[in-house]
């Protein structure tokens, strides 16, 4: 395969390492040019330190590194504002002025556009419609980035996104036997990630094992804050192979029979 071009946009930094980074390690060691996109700095995200500008330039040098440690050829980050963590991102009030999910979709989409342009991009990847588990901004990527391919012409969205199936199987299974806080609602994961039988590609990266925990690693600020163990830190506490079967990536166009899967981000389907 001759060397191609691949955008992976993300909400905030981390979200790369959590989501993405195995295929994007993938990539470039294939030899194709990996770019990082992300909209905000993370300043609003849980850490030690407090929120706010400090974080968010922490956040941004972490995010430089994970993407060294990745293989990316370039990294930009779209410069709006952390929308936060409550749903739909809380009240006006508690958002910064240019929070990200109150941004103009056709200007950030023209924004995200003018890099897959100067890129000459391939494929771009962003987040399922549910923003995977729901926060605000990661829906706005969604929005942003299926505009910014069309705009761009971009030929090639894919969307990261875990099979909820098994998941939403797992957790009533739980509930049987473990009350649930009251503020924990198992069906708000009805609505999240995706349907099994939506996924069409299920891309094999174990042998980049190491650059994706080096990648977690890297976001230190996020392996602490807030009142339990962050989902990076437990990651990372996991047995290698297993994080790598959690990522999917899914596209939309038609497939030649029901639960084919491609197993490479530049595949297509047979015409």
């Amino acid at each position: 395969m001759p060397p191609r071009t691949a955008v992976f946009f993300h909400a905030h930094p981390d979200d790369e390492a959590l989501l993405t980074a195995g295929t994007m390690a993938m990539l470039a060691a294939e030899g194709h040019r990996v770019v990082l996109v992300v909209a905000t700095a993370g300043e609003r995200g849980l850490a030690e330190m407090e929120p706010g500008e400090a974080l968010g330039e922490t956040r941004l040098k972490e995010l430089y590194r994970s993407a060294a440690l990745l293989g990316c050829a370039r990294v930009e980050c779209l410069g709006y504002g952390d929308s936060g963590l409550s749903p739909k991102g809380g009240s006006a009030e508690e958002r910064p002025d240019n929070a990200f999910i109150d941004a103009d979709t056709e200007a950030a989409a023209k924004a995200l556009a003018a890099i897959l342009q100067e890129e000459q991009a391939d494929l771009l990847a962003i987040y399922d419609p549910a923003g995977g588990y729901g926060h605000p901004d990661h829906v706005q990527v969604h929005r942003v980035g299926k505009r910014a391919a069309k705009i761009a012409g971009t030929e090639i969205v894919l969307e990261a996104t875990v099979n909820r199936d098994p998941l939403l199987w797992l957790l009533r299974v739980a509930g049987r036997f473990y009350k649930f806080p009251p503020e924990f609602d198992v069906r708000t994961f009805e609505s999240a990630y995706s349907a099994g039988e939506t996924i069409t590609h299920r891309v094999n990266v174990r042998r980049y094992t190491r650059q994706k925990r080096a990648s977690m690693a890297a976001h230190a600020s996020q392996a602490s804050g807030g009142d339990s163990d962050r989902t990076l830190a437990v990651m990372l506490k996991v047995p290698r192979p297993l994080p790598l079967r959690l990522r999917h990536r899914v596209v939309r166009p038609p497939r030649p029979a029901p639960g084919a899967r491609l197993t490479h981000p530049f595949d297509r389907w047979p015409s």
